[in-house]
């Protein structure tokens, strides 16, 4: 016996409201001092990047994507893959398919950190399923904790566009150590 399958669920209208409210905050893009997150969490410190009180990474800006989501042991970063991010071929680049997903997936551990802890990557691992373009307005790479413990986390993510297509997915393993 077949198992029903959920209904596929367009979500272009809801990511594009993001998109547009997000564009008219003016976002500031930097690198917040340590003065500005002396005391906070991973987690807090990245609901202050959503809310415009800490600034966004300058890669966010180079690369067109944005954290638009954060919850203890989840992310979400939104991405336009754009004609800048093209390869040789005409399709989206594997680092940006990458560094979009090691962005989830590094902010997923930093985000059950308590302040004065910092992480690093150890390993990062991409699957690419799809090639992807400019013809895809937006995709999300949502992350999860699969494991917090105090020397390691492991998380996984999932890159898929407005229609639920996925065109990639990835795992990380990382270092946890006290910040300098």
């Amino acid at each position: 016996m077949s198992k029903p399958t959920d209904a596929v669920v367009d979500h272009l209208a809801e990511w594009q409201a993001v998109d547009t409210a997000l564009r008219q905050k003016q976002i500031v893009y930097g690198v917040a001092t340590r003065e500005q997150v002396a005391g906070m969490s991973g987690l807090a410190m990245f609901q202050a990047m959503i809310a415009g009180e800490l600034p966004a990474p300058p890669i966010s800006q180079t690369l067109d994507f944005i954290l638009v989501e954060a919850e203890h042991g989840r992310v979400v970063f939104q991405g336009r893959p754009g004609f800048a991010h093209y390869n040789p071929l005409g399709m989206v680049h594997g680092g940006w398919f990458a560094t979009l997903l090691d962005s989830a997936l590094g902010c997923a551990v930093a985000s059950i950190l308590p302040a004065g802890k910092a992480y690093t990557t150890a390993e990062l691992k991409v699957n690419i399923v799809r090639p992807l373009s400019d013809k895809v307005p937006f995709v999300r790479a949502e992350s999860h904790i699969i494991h917090g413990g105090g020397r390691m986390a492991t998380a996984d993510a999932r890159l898929t566009g407005p229609d639920g297509r996925l065109y990639a997915h990835g795992s990380t393993t990382c270092f946890i150590f006290e910040a300098p």
